[in-house]
């Protein structure tokens, strides 16, 4: 490392020379993350990752056993929880993991006992069909739940891969410039970005609360980014606009949730409630910008030096695996209740009152003057998009008008929000958001995003 003082500054060049196994130990897991989370491929006439690939192969082996399997976890999540708060035995006060894991807030355990109940209701057909019915519980637990066991034991498995290598690094330095005027975010909030959108909402908001724990996000940054950029899938958002018979409409429908996305990106970390979150780290510090470039490197200099140290520091196999076991057991034990609570009491209200009819009728005014066909109907699906993404579409699928189905579909997609999946996931995770933030932030986005898709649609139809 060579230091030169010129006319008073300090000018810092560098003269540096790394290992070469420590090279490799960043490329070569850099190269493995990408592939598996973020490079799309064709599928079985579908485009995904192999991630999703992995995870769609051990749910054909697992088969009906899964919902058995989901059951237990969550059953055994919630016994485990009740003794931890009673009892507060010695090995769970001794590892902090488990500790974490299982000394939640009596909210909190409360929800992981709903979830049993529901859950133990739904495989069985006990009690009220309300609860365990196809469209509500049976939904989460025999559709829904199956994906996620798949999706957190593979993606929390590997997701040390994009972690602990560099990766983060590397793009941190490279992408300041871009991420933080734009969307007032860090650089290496972009691979999070991408693994959703290529990916999925759910392994976004695992790799954002992965970050934040170890303090790389500020409770702010980490809001702006689990509530943002976790979106569906594409393969998922082909699955929507299929829903309402528009499939050969994908590429205007996927431009439209893109441009209307962006939008909403770069508006919602400007205005409460996100803007009012602290920019204080997960252990109280002070904000830090820590993907600035020092002077006398360039971006891609620095951000490969940072990788390559951050790469340097991995020395045992068994840590990548203990890392990623660990971020599976928080995943199946500390977000599968969440979603299973929360969805199926939003799935419930959705399906069997005016709840949501009545919310989305303040938006009459607004669709009518988007001129948007049949607006009292297209209102009813703004709001039940809350319960769970997939209802707008289910429901939208009988309006006459193809421009209205297409806002519908669009809408569903870029309100982000919904309680039987992301939005449990978030509650779930270590990310600073309650319901009520979740709630606001989905009116939010709706009020945002609808006019820009009724500008597309107009210009489609």
């Amino acid at each position: 490392m060579l230091y030169i003082y010129a006319q008073g500054d300090l000018t810092l060049k560098t003269q540096t020379s790394f290992r070469t196994i420590d090279i490799l130990k960043f490329i070569i897991p850099s190269l493995l993350g990408i592939g598996l989370f973020m490079f799309p491929i064709s599928y079985n006439e579908e485009i995904t990752i192999p991630i999703a690939i992995l995870s769609q192969a051990l749910q054909g082996l697992l088969g009906n056993s899964i919902p058995y399997i989901m059951t237990a976890i969550i059953t055994i999540t919630a016994i485990a929880t009740i003794i931890t708060k009673l009892a507060k035995p010695a090995h769970s006060t001794k590892s902090g993991f488990f500790h974490s894991l299982l000394n939640v807030s009596l909210f909190w355990t409360v929800t992981r006992v709903l979830a049993m109940i529901f859950a133990i209701m739904t495989l069985f057909k006990l009690g009220p069909q309300t609860v365990w019915d196809d469209s509500t519980g049976g939904l989460l637990l025999f559709e829904l739940l199956p994906i996620l066991l798949t999706v957190f034991l593979f993606a929390g498995l590997f997701l040390p891969l994009l972690l602990n290598f560099g990766l983060l690094e590397f793009f941190g330095a490279l992408l300041t410039k871009v991420m933080r005027p734009i969307f007032t975010l860090p650089g290496r909030s972009s691979i999070d970005t991408i693994a959703s959108w290529l990916g999925d909402g759910t392994i976004g908001v695992l790799l954002t609360s992965k970050q934040y724990e170890e303090g790389y996000y500020t409770k702010r940054e980490a809001a702006v980014i689990g509530t943002t950029f976790s979106v569906v899938s594409i393969t998922f958002s082909l699955i929507v606009i299929s829903q309402v018979g528009l499939g050969a409409m994908f590429v205007p429908f996927y431009a439209t949730v893109t441009l209307s996305g962006l939008v909403a990106a770069i508006i919602m970390p400007r205005i409460p409630p996100l803007s009012w979150k602290a920019d204080t780290y997960f252990n109280g510090e002070e904000k830090q910008d820590k993907d600035l470039v020092p002077k006398g490197y360039s971006p891609l200099r620095w951000g490969y030096k940072k990788a390559i140290e951050r790469a340097s520091l991995n020395k045992y196999v068994g840590k990548f695996f203990t890392d990623g076991g660990k971020n599976v057991l928080d995943m199946w034990m500390g977000v599968a209740p969440i979603v299973m609570a929360f969805g199926t009491i939003a799935l419930i209200l959705a399906e069997n009152t005016p709840l949501f009819a009545w919310l989305g009728m303040p938006f009459i005014p607004l669709l009518e003057l988007l001129q948007i066909p049949f607006a009292k109907e297209a209102s009813e699906t703004l709001m039940v998009g809350f319960a769970d993404m997939f209802l707008p579409s289910v429901i939208g699928a009988e309006i006459e008008s193809e421009l209205t189905r297409f806002v519908v579909a669009s809408v569903s997609v870029t309100q982000l929000i919904y309680l039987s999946e992301v939005g449990g996931v978030l509650l779930g995770s270590k990310i600073p958001v309650s319901f009520k933030d979740l709630f606001i932030i989905f009116i939010l986005r709706t009020i945002i995003t609808l006019p820009v898709i009724a500008m597309m649609a107009h210009l489609f139809f």
